[in-house]
């Protein structure tokens, strides 16, 4: 009901509801081509995600890599991945937040 005692416009609802779903998927689409970077270990691991997470690349500094300590090169590669995918979530909050919460709630899959 609209206050006042008037039935809302279900033709107009419908039109804004569409709109939020192409802001919606024109977000997402900028997600995907957005670079996000993480590092660890001072910068000796790299790794670039796309906003939506997913890996793209990872540069090792070779003085990161010591054949008698591979833990700790695999370490620092994890640790550049979640940085780069927690600046991905970040980026995502960002940019589909406020379009989800138009949504009336968050987006299945996403993070808040």
């Amino acid at each position: 009901m609209i206050p006042g005692g008037g039935q809302p416009n279900m033709q107009q609802l419908l039109q804004q509801a569409q709109k939020m779903q192409q802001d919606l998927a024109a977000a997402q689409e900028e997600l995907a081509r957005t670079p996000v970077e993480g590092s660890a270990g001072g910068g000796l691991v790299k790794a670039t995600v796309s906003g939506a997470g997913e890996l793209q690349a990872l540069v090792i500094d070779p003085k990161a890599v010591d054949p008698e300590d591979t833990e700790t090169l695999a370490d620092l590669i994890l640790a550049a991945v979640r940085d780069a995918n927690a600046s991905a979530q970040q980026l995502q909050q960002q940019k589909l937040g406020p379009l989800a919460q138009g949504l009336g709630g968050g987006i299945p899959g996403l993070p808040f």
